[in-house]
């Protein structure tokens, strides 16, 4: 019990610190101290020096940050360029602002900590295990600890693709609407991010901030996409390009792409009411027929036995 006990608290200390993470992690230091600045000047207090602006911060985003850090960029050097790419990816797609470096330095530190627990329970005395159990066990361990960050930015990965989806085609209704009253397609992206928060947005949001520092649209729009790296957002990000360069009018363009996107949305739909009778078999054969075969099954059972006891 005391090993499943320590387990679980371990994984929610990597969830959580995976969490905060993606939650306090900037892109760019110099970005951080200025923010910290403008708060101080809010607020009116004396800023005397940056160290008494640093030493304010929380222990996290003094410590536990920065050392995450500087071991990632240490790990990163014998790490093949290939991998950090693709973690770099992955960590976009999910919406984690962290990097591939702080990534995988923590992928490393929950290993080490998750094996280095299990072992330190086993090597308690007394010796219960033979070795060879325990060190497939702590290997295991290992592994899980190593794999736990990354099937936790998967799920994320899959939940912000999900939001995406269900949201798209009412936000391409809203972009249709602007565009069809005269704005352009960059002012109705900004108001398709003014009017929600959500997943898409905010990535509206990044595309239209991109385009304001000089980025062209179709670089913008490109980066968006694989950004999200849902077929629905690549297959949008495309037909809005090509209507560009064919001079085709934005507004059908839109309107098409809202009516495939509710046609898609609703065989999704479908596709999962068609699904629910195939997964409800098994609580049904585990829960529901057993019951029944005890309601119908128990008196003919009684009855048999009456007989027999009589013969």
């Amino acid at each position: 019990m005391i090993y499943v006990l320590g387990a679980i608290i371990l994984l929610a200390g990597v969830a959580y610190l995976l969490v905060r993470a993606s939650q306090h992690v900037s892109d760019d230091d110099d970005d951080l101290i200025a923010q910290r600045l403008a708060e101080f000047a809010e607020r009116g207090e004396q800023i005397s020096s940056l160290e008494e602006i640093e030493l304010s911060q929380p222990f996290s985003e003094r410590v536990i940050y920065p050392a995450l850090r500087s071991f990632g960029e240490w790990t990163a050097r014998f790490t093949p360029q290939q991998a950090l790419q693709n973690a770099e990816k992955q960590l976009e797609m999910a919406g984690i602002r962290m990097d591939a470096a702080t990534f995988l330095s923590t992928r490393f530190i929950a290993s080490i900590i998750l094996g280095g627990l299990l072992a330190f329970i086993y090597l308690l005395p007394p010796h219960t295990q033979p070795f060879t159990r325990s060190l497939l066990i702590v290997l295991g361990a290992t592994l899980i600890g190593f794999f736990l960050p990354q099937m936790f930015v998967k799920s994320k990965i899959d939940r912000r693709q999900e939001e995406i989806r269900k949201a798209m085609p009412d936000a391409l209704d809203l972009l249709t609407i602007c565009v069809e009253a005269g704005l352009g397609f960059d002012a109705a992206m900004s108001k398709v991010a003014e009017k929600w928060d959500n997943e898409l947005s905010l990535a509206f949001g990044r595309a239209i901030r991109e385009i304001q520092l000089g980025k062209t649209r179709r670089d913008a729009l490109k980066d968006m996409g694989e950004r999200i790296g849902l077929p629905e957002m690549t297959s949008f990000v495309a037909a809005v390009i090509q209507s560009e360069q064919l001079g085709v009018s934005m507004s059908t363009v839109l309107r098409i792409q809202s009516e495939q996107m509710r046609m898609k949305r609703r065989q999704r739909a479908e596709e999962a009411a068609h699904k629910a009778p195939v997964k409800m078999i098994i609580p049904m054969g585990v829960l529901i027929f057993p019951s029944i075969l005890i309601i119908l099954l128990t008196p003919a059972g009684l009855i048999f036995m009456r007989l027999f006891k009589d013969m």
